[in-house]
Formats: C-alpha cells, structure tokens, sequence
C-alpha cells in the first residue's frame, strides 16, 4: 500500500470515530434536557406581567442575581442571552427567556407568562393575542440578481 491510501484510510477511521461519539453525546444531551424539561414543567406557574423592556445581554450585564452568575459555566458567561425585565406585582425583576418566544414577546404590554423560577418558557396576551413581529427576510445574491434582471428588461423595453 501506498503512504496515500494509508492517510486516508486513517483520516476515514477518525472521522467514523468522531461521529460515533458526537452520536452518543447528542443522545446523551437529549436526555438530559428532558429531564430538565420535566423538572421545570412541574414547578412552572403562570404570573401576570407587564413587560418594560427586553434585550439579548451578556450574562454579567443581565442584572441577574450574583448567585446566578456564579452557577453558570464559564463558557455561557460570555454568549447573550435573551433578558427581559417586567413588573410582577409591585417588584421589577429580570428574567431569562426562551429563545423561541422572545420576538414573540410585546414591549409596553400586559401579558400572562408561565415561569419557573427565573425563566420565561410560555407568553400569552392578557388582552386578546400577542402581536406577532414581521420577519423580513434577508434576501440573497439570487434575488439581487433577478431584480437587477427585472430593472434591465424594463429599462430596455421603455426604449
């Protein structure tokens, strides 16, 4: 055999290797999460809210409590994370969001929200339904193109 087909073979091994073991983790991470979703489905409750502001913050900038901070990993404390700061009550308390609702989420509103502790995991309006935000869509090179094609056709048929 030939030095080349021997670093193949052996950059094939590690490569099936690798994805072997990111398989198990991932299972591994599933089930996890699970859990924690049942853990957090069974001390959620459902709290009236007024909504003064929302932002995707750094950890340390959140306004969290020091507790917190110091519970998360050091890899999280540097990613953003969704924060929104509401009125429960009389108190004004910052909580963490979950991704998928946070655009779902109004600014200035009376909402119902199911939490469990400091995290938002459900938002319902208090008064009818909650305006859902448009998504523009970023359009790419192709569209750009055709547009351009479009602008051209028209300009040559004018003539």
């Amino acid at each position: 055999m030939t030095t080349g087909w021997i670093v193949t073979i052996v950059i094939i091994v590690v490569l099936i290797a690798a994805i072997v073991g990111l398989y198990f983790l991932g299972r591994r991470a599933e089930k996890k999460k699970a859990e924690q979703d049942e853990q957090m489905a069974a001390v959620a409750q459902t709290v009236s809210m007024l909504i003064i502001d929302k932002k995707k913050l750094r950890l340390k900038d959140s306004g969290l409590p020091e507790q917190v901070i110091a519970q998360t990993p050091f890899y999280a404390k540097r990613s953003k994370l969704p924060i929104v700061k509401a009125k429960v009550g009389p108190k004004i308390m910052t909580f963490i969001c979950e991704a998928e609702i946070f655009d779902d989420i109004p600014v200035k509103k009376e909402v119902k929200a199911t939490i469990s502790g400091l995290y938002i995991t459900k938002v319902k309006g208090l008064h009818g339904k909650t305006q859902q935000q448009e998504v523009k869509k970023k359009k790419g090179f192709r569209a750009w193109l055709l547009k351009k094609q479009k602008e051209l056709q028209s300009e040559e048929a004018k003539k």
